[in-house]
């Protein structure tokens, strides 16, 4: 049994420098999908918070306009009457 420990150790140490550019590579993974999630839900807050302040008031009354379109109706009575 003490010898399998032995061989156990000595292949590790061999693929020591292997194990740990996996164990960086996952690290850096989970810090990169943490960073996602956290960049997420900060930017869901801020377009939460930002709507919140800027929603426009339902009790206001809201502008009208008319135009006047007697100019371009008379324009198209005298295109259809030269025809």
């Amino acid at each position: 049994m003490s010898q399998e420990k032995v061989d156990r150790y000595k292949e590790e140490k061999r693929n020591r420098e292997k194990i740990m550019k996996k164990q960086k590579r996952e690290w850096m993974a989970v810090k990169a999908g943490l960073s996602v999630v956290a960049l997420a839900f900060v930017a869901w807050i801020g377009a939460s918070v930002y709507y919140a302040v800027n929603a426009p008031d339902p009790n206001a009354e809201l502008p009208s306009y008319t135009v006047n379109t007697s100019a371009l109706d008379d324009f198209a009575a005298d295109l259809n009457e030269e025809e």
